[in-house]
């Protein structure tokens, strides 16, 4: 019989889920009862008997011709979701861009605002934390200009997103994404990359 604490981790798992889903639009709260009804009937699964019924046997084309029309309405719903690609920026199109400023690309440093003051930032770059803020491209335009002090680019305009080494500049790509930006850029190398290889400092 399953012991209640070989299932302690499911339900944590459960329970983390929930605070997940409550901090998210439209999630469904899991009562505290809930939660007790999960691992009490969790608990007991292994002593309930197992019944026996009968089985249809279903023919194997008709198995086969079954499985390939749903493989294939997986792949067509697949094929319909799949996100847009981001632009992939290397150093010297960021190189360029910092030297021949275009109005309709910003250049975002998604860093805290103590690494900036540490290392400095890409010249011309805003920045717009992704890890203390990451609900900066869902706020209104008053309120982010009331906590940055500058307009937040515009929907119409290029974002490109970079940070210390690649993987938050990613997370800060998929955010504005999701928060109605398209036209949507990464510079992988991001910070370490342009220090590296000489980039202008600005501070």
């Amino acid at each position: 019989m399953a012991s209640r604490r070989s299932l302690t981790p499911a339900l944590r798992a459960l329970r983390q889920a929930a605070q997940l889903q409550q901090q998210q639009p439209g999630g469904v709260a899991l009562s505290a009862a809930g939660l007790r009804r999960f691992s009490s009937s969790s608990s007991s699964f292994a002593a309930r008997p197992v019944l026996r019924q009968n089985v249809a046997v279903v023919p194997r084309q008709q198995v086969v011709a079954s499985s390939l029309r749903a493989g294939a309405r997986r792949c067509y719903s697949q094929q319909q979701q799949q996100p847009a690609e981001n632009k992939i920026w290397n150093f010297e199109e960021v190189q360029k861009l910092t030297q021949e400023a275009k109005p309709n690309v910003v250049i975002v440093d998604v860093r805290e605002p103590s690494e900036l003051q540490s290392t400095g930032h890409v010249p011309g770059a805003v920045n717009i934390p992704v890890v203390s803020q990451p609900d900066s491209f869902h706020i209104s335009e008053e309120d982010f200009e009331d906590r940055y002090g500058y307009p937040r680019p515009a929907r119409d305009q290029e974002v490109v997103f970079y940070c210390k080494a690649g993987v938050r500049s990613r997370a800060a790509a998929g955010l504005a994404r999701e928060a109605g930006w398209e036209k949507v850029g990464e510079y992988p190398g991001s910070w370490l990359d342009w220090a590296g290889k000489g980039g202008k400092i600005e501070r």
